[in-house]
């Protein structure tokens, strides 16, 4: 009994609770993740989190620097960089909710360990020609509706290419989400409503919609739209192309028509930072804009 007492005291005394964490990471689980919009995705890394029982098994109070970079090390041998990265960033927050708000422990003990480096920046464009090849194998025109779900993905692609607009943010879109030459998004990646400007193309792309859509617009789920993205990019023989670098393809292009803070607004992001992630513009189509 005494030991116990002398065990208490000592928690409160050095601000560090002795439950594990994986009772942290259960009630993050538990209590945090399913406020958020991506409830189910965290829900599964979370759980992915909670099998290295290396890691879990350790109390709080017993936690050290040492410990996360064994982690660390773990998952790199068997995960890429960008992988753990985003494992850690999950890690963070949970051991941040812990100091925070359940006063588990009196701070971040990932501060003290070494991130992975990131690798390099995506920066795939795509040509004129890969557009092309990718608009035939799904049997696009630009007459006539859009009926198929080839015909569906083909819209999708180039209206992304030519809004800068994630695929979730397209597939949301219902009618009434289209005023005029505008698109209001109520939920975006970053949390915040969005009104996105729409160019006369991107207006004919939604004519070409079927009409009588009464949910979605573009009547496709996301996992329908990247396998048969996917499956058509490889047809056309296109090596390495996702559906998300036509981001960086229309923020390339539009990054000629817009100034640095108009296109922020519009493509969605608050730190100026990211675009130039996305900004990709090559040293020729520089110099050729120079005169």
């Amino acid at each position: 009994m005494a030991s116990q007492t002398v065990a208490i005291k000592s928690e409160q005394e050095s601000g560090v609770s002795a439950i594990t964490v994986e009772a942290l990471l259960t009630r993050y689980r538990d209590e945090v993740t399913p406020r958020k919009r991506g409830h189910v995705k965290e829900a599964m890394s979370v759980n992915r989190l909670l099998l290295d029982v290396e890691l879990t098994s350790i109390k709080l109070n017993e936690l050290r620097p040492f410990h996360l970079g064994a982690w660390r090390d773990r998952r790199l041998a068997k995960v890429t960089a960008a992988t753990v990265r985003r494992d850690w960033s999950l890690l963070s927050h949970v051991f941040s909710v812990g100091v925070r708000e359940w006063e588990y422990l009196k701070e971040n003990p990932l501060r003290k360990v070494i991130k992975p480096k990131p690798h390099p920046s995506r920066d795939r464009r795509i040509t004129e020609h890969e557009i092309t090849k990718i608009l035939l194998c799904l049997g696009y025109s630009r007459t006539g509706e859009a009926k198929t779900v080839g015909q569906r993905v083909a819209v999708a692609f180039l209206f992304a290419i030519e809004t800068g607009m994630r695929q979730g943010e397209i597939l949301s879109l219902r009618r009434e989400s289209i005023q005029g030459n505008v698109a209001h998004l109520a939920i975006t990646k970053n949390g915040f409503p969005r009104m996105v400007p729409l160019s006369s193309e991107a207006v004919r792309l939604l004519h070409q919609l079927p009409q009588e859509n009464e949910g979605a617009i573009f009547d496709l789920g996301n996992n329908q739209l990247k396998s048969a993205f996917r499956r058509m990019v490889k047809r056309a023989e296109i090596p390495d192309l996702h559906f998300h670098d036509t981001r960086h393809e229309a923020i390339t292009r539009l990054a000629r028509k817009l100034d640095v803070l108009d296109l922020a607004r519009m493509v969605g992001t608050r730190e100026l930072k990211i675009l130039m992630v996305y900004y990709n513009a090559t040293a020729t189509e520089i110099a050729a804009r120079l005169g």
